[in-house]
C-alpha cells in the first residue's frame, strides 16, 4: 500500500522580506531529512517508521530491496504530506471520534498482548500507529472531497449505461461482482498500475501483499490500492474491478480463488496466495440470474459505482498530479543514491532494524 500549496497571501509575504539583491534562500534541510515537500521536512525516522509498519515477516531483504521499498514509501509520504497541507487549507478536519473508531476497528481482531508484543518487536508504539492512521484518514478525505463528490453520476448517465448495456443485464445464471489486486513475484513488461510498483522477488510480492492488506484494514478504498498497485494492467486501471463473473467462470478458476469468491459474503476481502503470487479478492455483490432493469436497486447502484470508479480513477489521477506540480519538492534520498551511483550513501544509512517476528494473524 498512498499514499499529497502554497496560499497566495503567504506567497506575497515572502516576496515582500526577500533582500533587493535577489530572491530569499530555502534554509538548509537537517541532516535528518530525506524529502522536503513545500518547506516541510520528511525524516529518516518518518520513513523508518512506515519501514517498520510494512517490513516482511521473517525476512531480511537485501539493501537494495529495503531501500527500493524505503524511495516508495517516501514517495508516498510526499504524496500524503501535499493531501495534509490541502486539507489544512480547505479546513478539513478529522474528528477525534472517528479516529479512535478506526484504531479500535483495525485491530479488533488481534488479542492486545499479541498488539502490544508486535508493536514491541517493530520498535513502534500506538502512538505511531494512531499518527500513521490519522494521516492515511484526513488524507483521504481530501480525495473524497476533491475528486468523490465530483464523480457521481447523473440518472441520465446511469440510464443511457443501462440502454446502451441492456444484454449484459438479462443473467443466464447466477453472478458475482468481484475486484482484485493481483501481485506476481516477477517484473512485469509493461507499467501494470499509476505508481509503477512491481514486486520482483517472493519477498517483495509477500511483503507487498501484507502491507495491503494492512491498508485496507485502515479503511483505504480497495479501488484505490488496485489501482496503485496492482499488477494485472487490465483490472488496475478499473479499479481492480471485474464486474459480475458467472458461476460457470469461476468454477473453472483455481480452487482457492473459487471458493475466495463463492463461500464470501459481499463486502468480504480475502488474500489468496499460491505458486508466489497472491490476489485480494473483493466480493462486491452477488446476483441472481433473469433480466433486470433500473427499478432494481441492485442495478441502479451498481452502474452508479461503475461509472463513479471509471471518472474516480480518471479525476484521482489528474488531481494528485497537478497537486504534486504545484508543490516545491525535494527527494534528498533519492538525490543521495543517485549521485552514489545506486549504492546507499553511508550518512543516509541507519541502522538496520531487527528483524520483525511473525505478527498475530491478519485477515
Amino acid at each position: 500500500m498512498t499514499r499529497f500549496a502554497i496560499v497566495l497571501s503567504l506567497t506575497a509575504i515572502a516576496v515582500a522580506c526577500r533582500p533587493a539583491g535577489g530572491p530569499a534562500a530555502s534554509p538548509a534541510p537537517s541532516a535528518n531529512a530525506w524529502a522536503v515537500v513545500n518547506g516541510h521536512e520528511i525524516t529518516r525516522d518518518d520513513v523508518e517508521k512506515a519501514y517498520r509498519r510494512a517490513a516482511p515477516e521473517n525476512q531480511t531483504p537485501s539493501e537494495e530491496e529495503a531501500y527500493t521499498a524505503k524511495l516508495n514509501l517516501l514517495s508516498e509520504l510526499i504524496v500524503q504530506d501535499i493531501l495534509l497541507a490541502k486539507a489544512k487549507e480547505l479546513k478539513i478536519e478529522l474528528p477525534e471520534s472517528e479516529l479512535e473508531n478506526a484504531f479500535n476497528e483495525a485491530k479488533k481482531n488481534i488479542p492486545p498482548a499479541a498488539f502490544e508484543e508486535e508493536l514491541k518487536k517493530r520498535n513502534l508504539t500506538a502512538a505511531d500507529m494512531r499518527e500513521d492512521l490519522r494521516r492515511n484518514l484526513l488524507a483521504q478525505k481530501v480525495v473524497d472531497k476533491e475528486v468523490g463528490e465530483k464523480a457521481k453520476p447523473s440518472d441520465a448517465d446511469i440510464k443511457a449505461f443501462f440502454d446502451a448495456n441492456k444484454a449484459q443485464f438479462n443473467r443466464n445464471e447466477d453472478a458475482i461482482r468481484l475486484a482484485q489486486i493481483v501481485i506476481t513475484p516477477v517484473r512485469e513488461q509493461q507499467r501494470a498500475n499509476r505508481t509503477g510498483d512491481d514486486a520482483g522477488s517472493p519477498q517483495e510480492a509477500i511483503a507487498k501483499a501484507q502491507m495491503l492488506m494492512q491498508r485496507l484494514k485502515e479503511g483505504i478504498a480497495f479501488g484505490d490500492l488496485a489501482a496503485d498497485y496492482s499488477e494485472d494492467p487490465e483490472s488496475a486501471q478499473r479499479g481492480g474491478d471485474l464486474g459480475f463473473v458467472p458461476i460457470s467462470a469461476l468454477a473453472q478458476a483455481p480452487p482457492a480463488l473459487r471458493d475466495a469468491a463463492l463461500q464470501s459474503n459481499p463486502g468480504t476481502v480475502k488474500l489468496v496466495s499460491q505458486g508466489g503470487a497472491h490476489t485480494i479478492v473483493l466480493v462486491v455483490a452477488k446476483d441472481k440470474k433473469g433480466q433486470k432493469d433500473l427499478s432494481m436497486p441492485e442495478v441502479k447502484d451498481g452502474i452508479s459505482s461503475a461509472l463513479k470508479n471509471r471518472k474516480e480513477q480518471l479525476l484521482r489521477a489528474a488531481y494528485l498530479s497537478a497537486l504534486r506540480n504545484d508543490a516545491v519538492v525535494v527527494n534528498l534520498l533519492a538525490k543521495q543514491i543517485v549521485e552514489a551511483g545506486g549504492k546507499v550513501p553511508a550518512a543516509a544509512a541507519p541502522a538496520a532494524p531487527a528483524a520483525p517476528a511473525a505478527p498475530a494473524k491478519k485477515q
